[in-house]
């Protein structure tokens, strides 16, 4: 077999449809649009969720709560992930972006207390649980909330 030889599996390829070539190909015509109507016309047709003209489903569905604006998000940063940290190391912001922790915006950086420590560390973050900050202290480190 030679790359001139080659060809799709037989029923692998349909012809397009040449619409509004005459009523002989089938698509002749309306051109499968039907006759008349809003969808027969030419033009941008309708928007996605319009109902014609009943009240569409995202207005009949009550609205539930509220969004607070104000709202803090804050990054979340276990106790765990500081194991890459040598003993000493200053943990800010700065240092967490540096070590891949953080990625994106946030309103602040809060330190979890979930896993285990072994090096002193002094930390300084926008919030620090209970947990984490007595892990950190029984290590031999320091917290500080900024």
């Amino acid at each position: 077999m030679k790359l001139h030889e080659l060809k799709p599996a037989k029923g692998a390829t349909k012809e397009r449809q040449r619409k509004g070539r005459g009523v002989g190909s089938g698509w002749g015509k309306t051109a499968g649009r039907g006759s008349k109507g809003q969808k027969a016309r030419s033009g941008p047709g309708i928007r996605p969720g319009w109902e014609g003209g009943q009240m569409p489903l995202h207005r009949r569905l009550p609205k539930r709560g509220f969004t607070n604006i104000f709202k803090k998000e804050f990054a979340i940063v276990n106790v765990s992930d500081l194991a890459r940290f040598d003993a000493g190391m200053l943990v800010d912001e700065a240092a967490l972006v540096r070590f891949g922790l953080l990625k994106g915006r946030h309103d602040g950086i809060k330190l979890l207390g979930h896993g285990d420590i072994g090096v002193a560390l002094t930390v300084k973050l926008n919030a620090i649980s209970r947990s984490a900050k007595e892990k950190i202290e029984a290590a031999g480190g320091s917290v500080e909330v900024i």
